[in-house]
């Protein structure tokens, strides 16, 4: 399916619903209390800090009943949302914005990055085997694979604004960028470029390699991760209480995960995920050291430009960055952290 049609079928909804403007979310200036009440229940979808927090035995510090959700990441967080089926979720930097633009009231609470984004890029771009891209300037012409309102979608907007293009300056081909699909994709010719990341960036070359397959550095940040509630969960205040001990004790897990590389790979990408022990190590590798600032002041920054450009580029309304950031949790999460970073 093509860009245009996609967008045509999203435009054409979104008109139907009313979507393209808005709704104001709380201003949040009630204080956070120190104090979870009993009974204070949340269910969280955010495996990988589960995982963590079992493994270093931080969950014996919850004072409040969680149950665990096993998903993460914006279509699943989004819709569990709408069903209050969810209270807290952990994704990237687009399902805010996205959810936003769709009336469904969300704000960020958390945020980790990489310390060395460039070095450290959760993706890298995959070409086809046969094709010629040695840069970003190389994407004119070219088919790539496109998964609206997702961060591998983003990332190939922004990589063509990033060498002066426009998603009219190449084929945009909607694909969902779950498990194997864009690799296939590129392996079978269907398009010519699409983001990778994770294991799949090693095995598509240790597969594809020998065919001609190749990669290609965007040069980006594309680290951010966030973990996001909805208006109506950050206006209990006995829930948003819990999620800020939550926030906290998610910010020892990241620390604790960078600490101790090699029980990680056991436990968790080994253990867990099923992975090879060269899978594990090279997605160690890949990450790199997160990073949580006590300031937020350089996230909404490129959060709003991220804004501006999906606005631009898709024809959404832009929107005010405040309106997905919940303040009162901005210094949370580093204040837990028991290093300098």
């Amino acid at each position: 399916m093509t860009l245009a049609k996609t967008l045509g079928t999203a435009v054409l909804g979104l008109i139907s619903l009313g979507m393209f403007v808005t709704t104001s979310a709380a201003d949040n200036t009630a204080p956070l209390s120190d104090t979870v009440p009993p009974g204070t229940v949340l269910t969280i979808g955010d495996p990988v800090t589960q995982k963590a927090l079992e493994v270093s035995g931080l969950v014996k510090e919850l004072n409040f009943e969680v149950k665990w959700a096993n998903l993460s990441g914006g279509p699943q967080t989004s819709e569990a949302f709408r069903a209050h089926a969810l209270d807290v979720g952990s994704v990237a930097e687009i399902p805010s914005i996205f959810a936003t633009w769709n009336n469904l009231p969300v704000r960020n609470i958390a945020y980790r990055e990489r310390k060395d984004p460039i070095a450290n890029p959760i993706y890298r771009f995959g070409i086809a085997p046969g094709v010629e891209v040695k840069s970003l300037a190389d994407f004119r012409g070219k088919r790539i694979a496109f998964s609206p309102g997702q961060a591998q979608g983003t990332l190939v907007l922004r990589a063509l604004h990033a060498a002066g293009l426009t998603k009219n300056d190449a084929t945009l081909v909607e694909l969902p960028s779950t498990g194997d699909v864009y690799p296939k994709a590129l392996a079978s010719k269907q398009v010519d470029i699409a983001p990778l990341g994770g294991v799949y960036i090693r095995r598509y070359i240790a597969q594809y390699g020998q065919d001609g397959a190749t990669l290609v550095e965007h040069g980006l940040r594309d680290d951010p991760s966030h973990l996001y509630a909805p208006q109506w969960v950050l206006d209990d205040p006995a829930k948003a209480a819990a999620l800020a001990q939550y926030v906290r004790l998610w910010a020892r897990a990241t620390e604790w995960i960078d600490q101790h590389p090699d029980i990680w790979i056991k436990e968790y990408y080994i253990g867990q995920q099923g992975l090879s022990r060269e899978d594990a190590e090279f997605l160690v590798k890949l990450a790199g050291t997160q990073v949580i600032p006590d300031n937020w002041a350089d996230v909404k920054k490129r959060h709003q430009d991220t804004i501006n450009l999906l606005a631009g580029e898709l024809g959404y309304k832009p929107f005010d960055v405040e309106q997905i950031f919940d303040n009162r949790f901005e210094k949370v999460a580093s204040g837990a952290l028991t290093r300098s970073q």
